[in-house]
Order: structure tokens, then C-alpha cells, then sequence
């Protein structure tokens, strides 16, 4: 994992929105073009606010990062308001979880929006269509673009290896670094994390190597290694596999690492990404490292496919509201 942080921050622009301020900003983690991210909290709070680390998904779309679970002063783009209406009850999360009275950071992570890879072209394979389209629709900028970077994930898997990290490494170090920011403001007091799918991944990456983050929600993320093989091991993103941690203990031993830190994990019990054996054994798995502070676990099951839809949303903002009362 890469020790980085978050330098030479800078407000690019800020905006309101109703009840909103949004700030936008930059920084830099020492390579690469620089962060953007989404720093949302009410317009008119007073004293330090809890904050959240809002982790956005993978979801196979590249182009653009924060932007899947974050509304800026602009509008939302047509491929984004797909992916939110097909796996995020049609919103902004981050936004709704500003409004419950938090301050809440999105930023784009490595190779995703601000942080993706130049190409020469976006262009797609010729006659390349997503799924749902018309035969012969043409494809966006943003489509194309998604289509040649999910091939070439494995391309920036190998050389983050050769160069002595991993790709799951890189991106858990610049969410360290964007939570080491959060927590330095005056604005905010105890600061969690949050986050579907790679989200997820993420912020369990995030809670189990930062003790300063007090809360961690995983959202449709969490099955054991051995039930996923077989069958489920292709769905995924590299990160979820990073080198040698097999050998020290499945997957979710990594999510409860934090324990007996408060953990909130969202099943979703129709999730086809994972087989229901693997989430029913991580519960298992999660809870055997809680055994000496049950209370600090809350698992949630709920008869959904993979998502982080509303009523999933809500429970969460109001398990961080009680874990990070200032």
C-alpha cells in the first residue's frame, strides 16, 4: 500500500444547491494528474458536523468517478443517471447523507474521472453496443471510453506490480490520504467511510488500515473467497484480489479487521455477483470476530439485487448518525 496524501489542496470552485454548499476541489498525491473531488455539507451548519468518506463504486464505468454518487453544481450525464437509477434508487447518496446534517467528501480514486488514463481514442470495437441499446445506437464518449478500459484492467494490475504495489495498494492509499484530509478540517469531527460494490471494497480497505475512521459501511460487498470460486471470481475487479491475502485469511477476516470498531455490512440476498453461500459464511465469518462486541456489528440482509437503493441508503445514514455523534 502507498503512503500518500493529500497536498497542496485547493478550492477550484464552490457553488450552493437549496439547503447545500458544494465546494470542488483539487489536490495532488504526487503522481499523476490531480484529484478531483465533491466536498458537500448544509449551507448554514454551525460547529464541526460528522463526516463521510462517500467511496464511489466501480460498476465497470471509468470515465467519470465521484460523479456516480455526487451531484456537483452541474448535471448529471445520461450514463450516469443510469448506473444511479439501476443500482442507487435513482440518486445522489452523497448529497441525501449532506442533507441529514453531515459533511461529506467524494473524490475520484486512481483510473477513475480525474484520475483515469489518457487515450489517444475512446473509441469502441467497431459496432460495440452496451447492453439495452437499439442495434447500431451510437456509443458515447464516456461509453467508449468504458468499454476499452474494462480490457485493460489487468494492464494496470501488472504494472502496479512491477512496481512493487498492487492496484488494490494504490487505491487504498488515496483513500487514506482523502480521509486524512477530511479529518484535518475544522468543519468536521468524527469522520466514517461509506460505500457499494469497489465502494465497498474500499471502504473496508479504508477501515481496516486507518484506526481514525469510526465507522465503516460496506454496501453489497462481502462473500468469502472459497464460494466465489467457480463461477463468480471473473465478475470482479482486480482489487478485490490483492496479492497474497489468501494466505493470511479470507475476505471478510479483512473486513472485520476493524473489530471491535463499529461495522455496518448490507447483504444483498439477490445479489448476482455473489453466491448467497459466500455472503451467508462472511456473515459468519464477520460476526466470529465480533463475538466480544456484538454490538459493534450490524448486519443487514435485505432481498435485493446488487445495490445500495434507498431504503438501504437510510438505514445507513441513520446507523452514522449514532456512530458519529459529535
Amino acid at each position: 500500500m502507498l503512503d500518500l496524501a493529500a497536498a497542496d489542496v485547493r478550492v477550484e470552485r464552490t457553488w450552493t444547491d437549496g439547503d447545500l454548499h458544494g465546494e470542488e476541489l483539487s489536490w495532488s498525491v504526487g503522481f499523476g494528474p490531480r484529484t478531483r473531488a465533491y466536498l458537500l455539507k448544509p449551507r448554514d451548519a454551525g460547529g464541526p458536523l460528522p463526516g463521510v468518506v462517500a467511496l464511489h463504486c466501480h460498476a465497470g464505468m471509468k470515465w467519470v468517478g465521484k460523479e456516480k454518487i455526487a451531484d456537483g453544481p452541474g448535471e448529471p450525464s445520461p450514463e450516469v443517471r443510469r448506473l444511479r437509477d439501476g443500482i442507487y434508487g435513482g440518486r445522489a447518496f452523497a448529497n441525501a447523507l449532506a442533507r441529514r446534517g453531515f459533511v461529506v467528501l467524494a473524490h475520484d480514486v486512481f483510473v477513475w474521472g480525474s484520475r483515469r488514463f489518457p487515450l489517444e481514442t475512446a473509441e469502441g470495437p467497431p459496432g460495440a453496443a452496451r447492453r439495452g441499446d437499439a442495434p447500431g445506437a451510437p456509443l458515447s464518449e464516456a461509453d467508449r471510453y468504458d468499454l476499452l478500459a474494462r480490457e485493460h484492467e489487468h494492464v494496470v494490475a501488472k504494472h502496479c506490480a512491477a512496481l512493487g504495489t498492487s492496484f488494490t495498494g494504490v487505491v487504498a492509499g488515496e483513500d487514506l490520504a482523502a480521509a486524512a484530509y477530511l479529518r484535518s478540517r475544522p468543519d468536521v469531527g468524527a469522520v466514517g467511510c461509506a460505500g457499494l460494490s469497489g465502494g465497498g471494497l474500499r471502504a473496508a480497505l479504508l477501515g481496516a488500515f486507518d484506526p481514525d475512521v469510526r465507522a465503516v459501511v460496506v454496501a453489497a460487498m462481502a462473500s468469502s473467497y472459497r464460494d466465489m470460486l467457480g463461477g463468480h471470481v471473473e465478475r470482479h475487479t482486480w482489487m478485490l484480489w490483492p496479492p497474497g491475502l489468501p494466505r493470511l485469511g479470507d475476505y471478510p477476516d479483512l473486513i472485520a479487521a476493524r473489530a471491535p470498531g463499529p461495522l455496518m455490512v448490507q447483504y444483498a440476498m439477490r445479489d448476482e455477483l455473489f453466491p448467497e453461500a459466500g455472503m451467508l459464511r462472511a456473515h459468519a465469518i464477520i460476526g466470529e470476530r465480533y463475538r466480544d462486541a456484538p454490538e459493534s456489528y450490524a448486519a443487514v440482509f435485505a432481498e435485493v439485487p446488487h445495490s445500495f437503493d434507498v431504503p438501504m441508503q437510510e438505514r445507513a445514514f441513520d446507523w452514522l448518525a449514532a456512530q458519529l455523534k459529535v
